[in-house]
């Protein structure tokens, strides 16, 4: 079991602590929050011990779990990376490219592990479905949150819509090659609200939407490929694909046929794969135990981290145009 620390104990933080004290991969040796006040009541309600300081915890630990706010991401990273221990980081990685780069060259050169806490990646409708998503051409994602002032810190590309850049970027194999966006400022002094176009080299275009306003909840992602269409809901766990193929020569009474103008005839089927519920950020943690622990590659790198930190930010950038 590996020996991990957790540094901040907010609200993503507690839930950290409850699942790492869970698992069979972890020894929960303790955590570290800067608000001392609540430190010791979460101590005192759950029992998790409580150091005083950063260096104490790094010290007793083989992995750092760095839970704080996104602007000392890169200042906990340092001093956990130089005391040679492994990182998990909740995304963003970093405030800046330029952090997340850094974050990258430490870690090489102090030969150790870190993992970004994009935790899509795990989501089970995402998983049942990602092996079926192959060179899709148009992607389309809405990401809506109802209002709460949580989060509201920083641009809704970077609380919200990275979720969805990570997860195009790891199915769409091709170069980012022109961006469009627009965002609006509604309640927030950062846009609350944006939508971006991403055009690829290999003429695949992503068309995202989030939004921290809404007055519903929605977490979906739809993919159109060559004679399939995917769709994911991540909120709802649920996921469906359509695929189709060429008709038979006699179609059957309930077969489903289109014909295009060219009299080309397809039958459409659909289906709905298998998924298996599970707690995703449990997953992702302990994903990151077996790539230390077999000394593999983390399933999200602090390389594909940073591409959707730096995708994010030149959405962001265009809203200033």
């Amino acid at each position: 079991m590996l020996k991990v620390g957790v540094l901040g104990a907010g609200h993503l933080g507690k839930i950290h602590l409850r699942l790492l004290q869970q698992s069979d991969k972890y020894e929960l040796v303790g955590f570290y929050d800067e608000n001392q006040e609540n430190a010791e009541r979460i101590s005192k309600e759950f029992g998790y011990k409580n150091f005083s300081t950063i260096a104490k915890l790094i010290h007793a630990v083989d992995v750092i779990d760095i839970v704080t706010p996104t602007l000392s991401h890169y200042k906990c990273a340092k001093v956990a990376i130089k005391s040679g221990k492994h990182i998990f980081i909740e995304k963003p990685i970093a405030n800046t490219v330029d952090e997340a780069e850094e974050i990258i060259a430490l870690a090489k050169e102090y030969n150790v592990k870190g993992q970004v806490g994009h935790v899509e990646r795990f989501n089970p409708a995402f998983i049942a479905t990602k092996n079926m998503i192959e060179n899709p051409m148009f992607i389309e994602t809405h990401r809506l949150a109802e209002f709460n002032p949580r989060g509201t810190d920083v641009p809704v590309v970077l609380d919200l819509m990275i979720h969805d850049i990570d997860a195009i970027l790891s199915v769409v194999n091709s170069k980012v090659k022109d961006i469009h966006a627009s965002g609006v400022s509604v309640i927030s002094d950062t846009p609350d609200i944006a939508n971006a176009r991403i055009e690829f080299e290999n003429g695949c275009v992503a068309n995202l939407t989030a939004s921290r306003i809404s007055m519903k909840n929605m977490r979906k992602s739809r993919f159109f490929q060559k004679d399939a269409y995917i769709s994911v809901d991540f909120l709802e766990k649920k996921c469906e694909v359509v695929r189709m193929k060429d008709a038979p020569e006699v179609p059957g009474d309930f077969d489903m046929i289109l014909q295009n103008a060219e009299g080309i005839k397809k039958q459409i089927y659909f289906t709905n794969p298998d998924v298996e519920q599970n707690n995703a950020i449990l997953d992702e943690l302990e994903s990151f135990a077996n790539a230390i622990n077999t000394d593999t590659t983390p399933v999200v790198t602090l390389e594909q981290a940073t591409d959707a930190l730096r995708v994010a930010y030149q959405i962001i950038d265009c809203f200033d145009k």
